[in-house]
Parts: C-alpha cells; structure tokens; sequence
C-alpha cells in the first residue's frame, strides 16, 4: 500500500469543480486530508472487502483515495452531473483504466447496498445558510448504508456526532481535526484564500462494541 504522502501526492492532481455552486457547498477535500483518511480506512482493514461508497463524492477526491489504497469496488454519488464528469476525467488522469462507479443520484437517498459499504464523505455542513447539522442528512443516509464510515464535519461537531451514533446503537471510535484550504469562489468570500476547521470521525455501525 503506497504512504500518506504519496497518496496525497497523486490526489493533488485531482481537478476542482468547474463551475462551484454556494447551495452544494462544493468545496475540494485537501489531497493530505483525504490521504489521512483513506489511509486510516485501508490500516483498520475498512476497505478490504468492502464496498466503498463516497456520498456527495464531487469531483472524486475520496473517491480516487479509495481507488490508491486498491479498495475493491468503489461508488461516487453525487446530484451534480458536471462535477460527475470532472470525476471521470480526474480517475483517466490518475489511473489506466476506469473502474470507479461514477452514479448520478441524491447522496441523501442513497440506493440499498447489496453488501455492508464503507462510507467516506465530506458532506456540506449548513454554515453559509444558517442551517446547522445539514449533515445530519448525510448521517441519516450513512446509517442506513455503512457498517463503518469516515465523514468529514465542521469543527465542534463531537457531541452532535457522538449523539447521532448513540442513537443509532453506533459509537465513534475515531476522531482527528484538520483544515481544508478555500479559495475565494463565492461572493461571500472576503479574503483570496482562507480555510475552514473540520473534524473526521469514524463511527463503527455495529456498535459499541463492534468490530473492535
């Protein structure tokens, strides 16, 4: 299995979404973060005989994360079409063949699994339109799908996670802070690059007590 670092080396090439819509929260995961992750997945043994699936998968970076850590099946859901499309030019970049199931569809109305999936995700958080938790959406569809997942939150995000999971009959069993670098591209933007703290966690489905 290749290091974090080449991981991250290769998902810097991954291209940004070509027209960003503010409503999406379309924002491009950073390539370390994303290696940090799929990393982690690939040690715990989270993507051996899996199938990966990446809600709101965007222009693919976790997606394509998944594929350098040689995750068996791999699904990128995403409702937007262009972003799907910058996916599959990023995957013919990056790799000789295509094996990536690019599906156009609502990440929060997933279609059932045919097996337990692992979920990676970097959901819009709700900040830009006062509606705080609209990731919940994305818990909602991750607990229906994942025995394990991996998602990306806005930071301070802990108590809200951990309570969904307990819920859920779920426990977080992993988390990590890290920033993702913006770039002004909407018109609330100030400044020409900023960044945004964020938390990852990773929830095991199976419960307290599952999988470890």
């Amino acid at each position: 299995m290749p290091s974090r670092r080449d991981i991250a080396r290769a998902l810097e090439t991954v291209a940004d979404f070509r027209e960003p819509q503010v409503e999406l929260e379309q924002y491009l995961t950073a390539p370390d973060l994303a290696a940090h992750i799929c990393h982690l997945a690939a040690m715990r043994g989270d993507m051996d005989e899996a199938t990966v699936v990446d809600l709101g998968c965007g222009t693919g970076m976790l997606a394509l994360g998944a594929r350098c850590v040689e995750a068996d099946t791999i699904v990128g859901l995403d409702v937007d079409r262009a972003a799907l499309e910058t996916a599959v030019q990023n995957e013919k970049r990056l790799f000789d063949r295509r094996t990536i199931h690019w599906v156009e569809g609502d990440a929060t109305l997933p279609p059932t699994c045919p097996t337990q999936a692992t979920v990676i995700s970097n959901p819009p958080f709700g900040a830009q339109h006062g509606n705080r938790h609209a990731d919940r959406a994305f818990l909602d569809a991750t607990a229906a799908l994942a025995s394990v997942s991996y998602t990306i939150h806005n930071a301070g995000s802990l108590d809200f996670v951990e309570q969904f999971a307990s819920d859920h009959g779920a426990s977080v069993t992993d988390a990590f802070e890290s920033t993702i670098p913006i770039d002004h591209r909407f018109d609330h933007h100030t400044d020409a690059r900023s960044s945004i703290d964020v938390e990852v966690f990773r929830i095991d489905w199976a419960g307290p007590n599952g999988g470890e």
